[in-house]
């Protein structure tokens, strides 16, 4: 049973691991964004590379260092962009990992993202990012959200 788990810590991380790696000046991968150009242009996360999946065979030789780990994204969970795109760089010959969660949820955790008018950033849903307790209104009967303390 924790094989299942190992494999997936081997083959997944999520976006508090790599907001933590690429804010730290050596995050020892390169991230893709693998959504469609209009995607990437209305918003990505910075120090990403625009490498849409269709486009890993003819273009990842010239994008990406085989020493180099590969993190892959897509929107979110409900799209398994992501994961065909780390398919496709795993075929080619590359070390990835794709990233849960893709930009929705780097975007609910309150992290930026590149626009065209630069970078911008939202208030972290307290649904799914920690907060300090009493920080938010709680409904009646719900207990307030703790820190996750993954």
């Amino acid at each position: 049973m924790t094989s299942f788990f190992e494999a997936l810590l081997a083959f997944q991380t999520d976006v508090a691991d790599v907001r933590a790696a690429m804010t730290s000046g050596a995050p020892g991968f390169v991230l893709i964004d693998s959504r469609s150009r209009a995607a990437w242009e209305q918003a990505h996360i910075p120090g990403a590379v625009h490498l849409p999946t269709a486009d890993v065979p003819a273009r990842a030789a010239g994008l990406l260092d085989p020493a180099v780990p590969v993190v892959t994204y897509c929107w979110g969970p409900g799209c398994n962009g992501a994961t065909r795109s780390a398919l496709a760089v795993s075929r080619a010959g590359y070390q990835v990992k794709e990233m849960i969660g893709g930009i929705e949820y780097w975007i609910r955790e309150g992290f930026p993202v590149r626009t065209p008018d630069g970078d911008v950033a939202q208030e972290p849903d307290p649904r799914v990012a920690p907060v300090a307790i009493g920080a938010v209104p709680v409904a009646s009967g719900l207990a307030a959200p703790a820190a996750c303390g993954c």
